[in-house]
């Protein structure tokens, strides 16, 4: 695969030797030509100098070519226009890292449904280890084309989730609303803004994309 990042900060150092240990292209891009010249030695890559927000920076990375687009600087605004600007190039798959939790909800407007808050995962990741929680068990259980889907309730309020006539192969099976988990079942009232989790065949994907097309007020994830 061939793997692009915006900044050339730790995430991206870490994550770039791990990807070229695995025999993965890796493209940096950084507009500290000091920065460059350091990583230079550490990493076996390309390297491209320039801003990373610039529609004309970002097509030298070829997004035809390219199957992620790490948006890593060190600026939330910078990420933001940088996942936007390469959407609209043309990138297989864009992943932009915030840093203040305000700019998640406007990420699902804007349909950057893997956007990822490095904070949050931490404190998660600290928290599940103070009380014993196995944070692999999850990738163990998931295998195969088994996946996730989340979206926001909106026009959906006031319906059962039996309801929501969704594919044979998914499945509701919880729900977050103003943050608190809850599982779900048939009878299970959505209010608006209940954050909808389903597990269901990777086949159906598209299909519940379209469904819930931020586009039309609601969100998605995959």
């Amino acid at each position: 695969m061939r793997i692009a990042f915006v900044g050339a900060g730790e995430i991206t150092v870490g994550t770039a030797e791990l990807l070229i240990e695995r025999g993965h292209e890796v493209i940096v891009i950084e507009k500290n030509p000091e920065k460059i010249e350091e990583l230079s030695d550490i990493l076996d890559c390309s390297f491209l100098n320039g801003d990373g927000s610039n529609p004309a920076i970002l097509r030298e990375v070829g997004p035809d070519q390219t199957d992620v687009l790490f948006c890593l600087a060190d600026s939330d605004q910078t990420n933001l226009i940088s996942s936007l600007v390469g959407r609209s190039l043309g990138f297989k798959r864009v992943i932009p890292s915030l840093e203040d939790p305000e700019f998640e909800g406007i990420c699902r407007e804007l349909d950057l449904t893997d956007t990822i808050l490095p904070s949050r995962t931490i404190s998660r990741y600290l928290a599940d280890m103070v009380e014993g929680v196995d944070i692999l068990e999850l990738s163990t259980v998931i295998k195969g084309e088994a996946r996730f889907f989340t979206f926001t309730v909106d026009k959906e309020k006031g319906k059962r989730v039996a309801e929501l006539d969704l594919p044979d192969n998914a499945r509701v099976i919880c729900y977050y609303r103003e943050n608190r988990f809850s599982l779900a079942d048939e009878e299970t009232k959505l209010r608006k803004g209940d954050e909808i989790v389903i597990l269901t065949h990777s086949e159906s994907i598209p299909d519940l994309k379209e469904r819930w097309n931020p586009t039309e007020g609601n969100n998605d994830e995959s």
